[in-house]
């Protein structure tokens, strides 16, 4: 009995950062790829019975975290000084998912976005990190 192919799941890892089409960093963690909608409670005074109804409010969307993340291109981080200074240089974006060979497998893209905040290394001389 033949059990066709096998399809193993996609690994967490394996994922890239490409701001305005081209590939910046590499990072282990990334969260926040996500969109909430508060509904908007609503009843009109002569609908009976009195019930309330659900309608949908504002879309809000999380802050995007990339973590563990390295890099010998300085965009990043001169990205993020500009909005230090005040000139906060928003771009478009994409957190791509890849797959063993290195093709792509899922896309979330972000428009508008700019740095937040911006954690550097921590440095341990006795540890065995690379």
């Amino acid at each position: 009995m033949a059990t066709g192919d096998r399809v193993d799941p996609y690994r967490g890892y394996n994922f890239l950062l490409e701001i305005d089409d081209i590939s910046r960093a590499g990072f282990r963690e990334c969260s926040g790829l996500d969109s909430a909608q508060d509904p908007i409670e609503y009843r009109e005074g002569n609908e009976k019975p009195l019930t309330v109804r659900k309608l949908p409010g504002l879309v809000k969307y999380s802050n995007i975290t990339l973590k563990w993340g390295i890099s010998d291109d300085n965009e990043l981080f001169e990205w993020r000084t500009k909005a230090v200074d005040g000139e906060a240089e928003r771009k478009n974006g994409s957190v791509i998912l890849v797959d063993e060979t290195g093709e792509e497998k899922m896309r979330w893209n972000f428009r508008d976005g700019w740095p937040a905040k911006w954690t550097g290394p921590s440095l341990n001389a006795t540890g065995n990190e690379v």
